[in-house]
Parts: structure tokens; sequence; C-alpha cells
């Protein structure tokens, strides 16, 4: 079997810490002292040097550290067409914190328009690096989160359904564009599929109204439609979620009751999985992963700063390779380090210890990174 490659042996699921230039200019962006050009050449500065430390460490996958976002999907929805942001009553999705909660609502049918902001993003970043550029957006199923008909008027959308065919169109038109501007790696990051499996979670969903058993489907087949008009040599990962803002993080549970949808019925190329903590469950799961697929397994973890014995990094992944072929494995951390523009709660130079040690493991494992 040839390995597509990308994902990388030694990868990283996308967000890196924002150097204090990036977040100081935003706030004085969003007060009026900065203009957008000039907020744009700092994050420009900033972003060629966040790829030249991820190459020189040995990364063959790069992205731009998501320093032109503040929140990991909210300024994705932003720049939608006839789309608002709003402030909601107080939901605590994080455990130990009170994050004001934010949603997103079609003011009119969702439809693709100008070209999204974010096209250009990949741009920048594809004609400043020699390997891989990689771009990071979230899934279809962020925009409603668990709010489900909430946020929806009745006027524009008497049907979900409706909305998520709608949205799922809307996100082909936009992979399309990046595939257009030569994007190649392409990541989805899917937070509610398996955030779904956490009891409290479940119960959370449910309250707003949400047929939670047919979620993972529905949201399986906005991916898919998302996907459709993808050319034949982009290579589509999911990476799964179980949140991350200041190292806090939402759900627990295993991949077992979403693994069929996930792996049998989701027409991606592979799956960034969290298993950096026992709230990930077993690797068992893998044994439905399709031979021609990828597993990036975060048994590194982003949400501390120390480092993970190389021997049980590798003990971690000689277990997985009980369910799944060693040559279908990859490494990464599992999750980005900074989900927000506050990251979370470790230094920069933790962080690139980190993405050196999976790096380090990975040539070790496979004699490449």
């Amino acid at each position: 079997m040839t390995r597509r490659v990308p994902p990388c042996r030694a990868d990283h699921v996308g967000s890196l810490l924002r150097p204090e230039a990036v977040n100081s200019a935003r706030a004085k962006f969003e007060s009026g002292e900065l203009s957008a050009e000039q907020l744009k050449e700092i994050e420009d500065r900033e972003i060629l040097r966040v790829i030249d430390k991820q190459e020189s460490i040995g990364l063959k996958s790069i992205t731009d550290g998501e320093f032109r976002r503040k929140f990991w999907s909210r300024d994705f929805f932003r720049s939608f067409e006839n789309v608002e942001t709003f402030e909601t009553p107080g939901v605590q999705r994080f455990k130990g914190t009170k994050h004001p909660a934010m949603a997103h609502r079609p003011t009119a049918r969702l439809a693709y328009g100008a070209e999204h902001p974010m096209v250009e993003h990949f741009r920048f970043l594809k004609a400043h690096v020699r390997h891989n550029p990689k771009m990071c957006i979230p899934a279809p199923s962020a925009f409603l989160a668990h709010r489900a008909k909430s946020v929806l008027s009745d006027d524009i959308y008497p049907d979900i359904g409706q909305f998520y065919d709608d949205l799922g169109n809307l996100y082909g038109q936009i992979v399309k564009s990046f595939a257009d501007s030569g994007c190649r790696y392409l990541q989805l990051d899917e937070v509610y599929m398996i955030i779904i499996v956490d009891e409290k979670q479940r119960a959370l969903f449910e309250q707003f109204g949400n047929d939670v058993d047919r979620l993972p489907t529905a949201y399986s087949n906005m991916i898919n439609a998302a996907v459709s008009e993808a050319p034949d040599d982009m290579i589509v990962s999911v990476h799964l979620c179980r949140g991350n803002f200041r190292s806090r993080y939402q759900g627990s549970g295993g991949y077992d009751s979403i693994a069929d949808v996930l792996f049998n019925q989701t027409n991606v190329n592979a799956y960034f999985m969290e298993y950096d903590t026992e709230r990930a469950g077993g690797f068992e799961p893998l044994r439905l992963l399709p031979r021609d697929k990828q597993a990036v397994l975060g048994v590194v973890t982003s949400k501390t700063g120390e480092l993970e014995p190389k021997d049980e990094i590798k003990r971690r992944i000689d277990e997985a390779a009980k369910f799944v072929d060693l040559e279908q494995v990859c490494l990464s951390p599992q999750c980005g380090f900074a989900s927000t523009h506050e990251g979370n709660l470790l230094s920069a130079d933790d962080q690139w210890a980190k993405l050196a040690l999976v790096v380090e493991v990975a040539e070790e494992i496979w004699g490449s990174a």
C-alpha cells in the first residue's frame, strides 16, 4: 500500500501560541489605533517567523498558526454572507471556566458570494513554505454547535435539514476555492461529533432539541458535501477534539459509538485523534479504519508543558498498532496550542519542545518525519 502524504509522520493540528506582537496589534486594531493594513503587516511578519520555526525543527506540515484569528471557528463563520454573530446566555462549556458564549445565525438563506477571506490567508501561507502548507477550518457542525433550531428563524429555515443542505453546499464551494488556490492539505476541525459521546454534553444537546442519535450522520453528510468537489490530489483530514480552551476541555468519551460513521461513511483521508488522556478511551476503534486511510494519533498533549517520555510515546504507538497497521499511523499533539488567542497554559518554549519531540519520535519509529 502506498501512503499518501500528507499527513506527515510528524504532524500537528494547526494553531500555535500567538506572539505578543500579534495579540497587541489586534487589540490596537479593535480599539482603532491600528488600521487593517497595519495589522496585516504585523501578522504577515509573525507568520513568516513561525513558518521558519516550524521548518527549522523538522516539521513538513506547515500552518500559519492561525495568527489571523482570535477564535478557531468564529472568525470563519463571521465572514459568511447572510450571517451575524451574537452573544447568548452563558453556558458553561469548558470545565472550570465561564467563557462568553457566542453563536451565529443566518439572516437569509446561506449562499456563496464573495471569496472567503481565508482563501487569501492560504495563498500567503503557500507562497512562503517549502513543504506542505496546511489550511485548517472549522467543520460545518461548529456553526450551530449545540443550539439546533434555537438560532434558526422559521421564516428562513423552517426545516433544519434544509439548513444542513445549504451549509454543506456552501462549504463545498469554499473548499473548491481553496483547491483552486492550490490547497492540497485541508483540515476540518470537528468538535461536535465526538463531544456528544459525553453524557453531560449529550444532555445539553437534547435540551436544545437535537435528535442526538442522528447528529453523527448529519455531521458526516455535511463533511461529504463540503469535500464533494475536492480534487483527487487534495488530502482532507478531520480533527476530532473534545474542547481546547486555556488547557481546559469540554467532554470525555471514546470513539466507539461514532467509529463506523467516522471511518466508513465520512469521505476524508485522515483523522487527527485525541489520545493524550484516558478521557479518549482505547485504541480498539482503530480496527475499523479502512486500509487507505490514516490515523494521526495525538498521544502528546498540548495542554501542559511537561514533555512525555519518548518510551511512553512509543509504547502508546505500539499499543495502537495492535488494532491498525503501523504504516497507517502518524504522530501529533492531541490538539492545537491556541484554539483561541489566549492560548493554552504553557510557554512558547514548551510548545516548540513538544513539536520537536514529535519530530524526533517519528524519525525514530518510521525513519522520517
